[in-house]
């Protein structure tokens, strides 16, 4: 059984919940470990924004029977306890835990943690720079720096993982740090759409508009979220169109440029390009050593040789998110196996997966049908039958580790699925391969296969 992980705030609240305030030390390592553990499949679960949004800011306190404790803070306590305690139940079991219910607190005392949940740690000096990403970086910067005086509206996009988040995050927390008298808000589309339905049901819509409108900066996430929501997307246009008139800042994020948002109106779209557009693109070989070199710092881990950091950027191409939750389910299997942090290791914990070799989509699918028994049509069609769809789940899963394509872009090639449902079926894939070895067994192969499979990469 765990005890509890000490931190801000801890004391009187553990021994309401009959624990030692201050527990053994192999439990707090404990905790800390399938903690660390399931943050790094809730990250690999939702997109980037989510997680920095709504999960990155909660803290194991401490179990009490077979309940997980977690604080949030007060801002986004109940939203999280509603909308994502199935989700870290899941991650809970995927991990092992003999866990399987939370609870949440409210948070205390956390230093540099906004009503809003913003992560302190996102800041303009510790975004690591690289040539794709360079541009996207000094833009969002000059936007900080001048609001509405550099690049406005600035539209930064790519795909999930890239660090969009990090720098709209970024602009947040250095106009709340060198200007604080500017009224800045950061969300995202999801979120802007919540409230706004939110507000229609309570109180009607004039205190979403005043907190959406009376602001010098506004900086939303995942605009792509908006299409296919009439409603919102109209309320939107009209907020973009009262923050632009009466100068203020808007600064936006999205996995595709303004011209492919097709289900969006025109005229939002056309809105989206009035400024700058930036693309952020993958980190080549050398960012990504560096970023895992600060990551592994901050564990409070070694360096070790050159040559371990250089295998684990070479097996993981796609994204600075996969990078990280690579790099935690390492950590997290060197704890709890008591093994070195080597190549060795790397090898055995990350398949070598996404080395700048590709197959097409197609052949993706029609290699996973084929171990499944099924069509290539029954993989993306729409059946529901458990051999099908469990096929369909394993060629979502083998996509997302071998392109750098976007949610959306997966959903489009298997069958017109939209993001969420793609999100979905990573999830249970993942659930299913963590509770089925044979399951898990059977994607080894099939990834093992199309690697072999795969061209070299010139």
């Amino acid at each position: 059984m765990f005890g509890i992980c000490d931190g801000p705030g801890v004391g009187a609240r553990e021994r309401r919940y009959g624990r030692s305030p201050v527990g053994e030390e192999a439990d707090r390592q404990q905790l800390e470990r399938v903690w660390q553990e399931v943050q790094g499949r809730l990250r690999a679960s939702v997109p980037d924004s989510t997680f920095d949004l709504w999960l990155q800011p909660l803290r194991a306190l401490g179990v009490n029977g077979t309940t997980l404790h977690l604080s949030a803070p007060a801002g986004i306590k109940a939203w999280v306890e509603r909308r994502y305690s199935g989700l870290i139940r899941e991650a809970l079991v995927a991990a092992g835990s003999a866990v399987s219910e939370v609870s949440f607190e409210p948070f205390e005392g956390e230093p540099g943690e906004g009503a809003e949940g913003l992560n302190p740690n996102y800041t303009f000096e510790r975004f690591v720079i690289g040539e794709g990403n360079r541009f996207a970086h000094a833009a969002a910067l000059a936007a900080a720096e001048a609001p509405s005086e550099a690049y406005n509206p600035l539209f930064l996009h790519g795909p999930p993982g890239l660090g969009k988040t990090h720098l709209l995050v970024a602009v947040a927390n250095y106009l709340r740090v060198n200007a604080p008298g500017l009224g800045v808000r950061y969300t995202t589309a999801e979120s802007f759409t919540n409230e706004f339905v939110d507000a229609l049901r309570r109180s009607g819509a004039e205190g979403f508009k005043r907190r959406y409108r009376d602001l010098d900066v506004l900086l939303v996430d995942d605009v792509q979220f908006l299409e296919g929501k009439p409603n919102t997307e109209e309320e939107f246009f009209h907020t973009f169109n009262a923050l632009y008139e009466g100068g203020s800042q808007i600064v936006l994020s999205a996995d595709r440029l303004p011209s492919e948002l097709e289900a969006l109106a025109e005229r939002l779209r056309d809105r989206f390009e009035w400024g700058l557009t930036v693309p952020v693109e993958p980190p080549n070989l050398a960012t990504r050593v560096t970023v895992l070199r600060r990551l592994i710092r901050e564990a409070g881990i070694p360096d070790g040789e050159g040559d371990v950091l250089l295998e684990l950027a070479g097996r993981i191409n796609a994204n600075v998110r996969q990078l990280h939750g690579a790099l935690t389910r390492v950590i997290a299997h060197a704890s709890l196996t008591s093994k070195p942090l080597d190549a060795d290791l790397i090898a055995e914990v990350v398949p070598r997966s996404s080395t700048g070799r590709e197959l097409p989509v197609e052949e993706i699918q029609q290699r996973v049908a084929t171990a499944f028994g099924v069509s290539r049509a029954e993989l993306i069609g729409s059946s529901r039958a458990a051999t099908p769809l469990r096929a369909r789940q394993v060629a979502i899963l083998l996509t997302r580790e071998r392109t750098g394509l976007s949610l959306p872009e997966i959903g489009r090639l298997h069958g017109g699925r939209d993001h969420s449902t793609v999100l979905n079926a990573l999830r249970r894939i993942e659930v299913g391969m963590a509770e089925d070895r044979e399951l898990a067994e059977r994607v080894a192969e099939i990834r093992s296969e199309i690697h072999s499979a795969a061209p070299e990469a010139g």
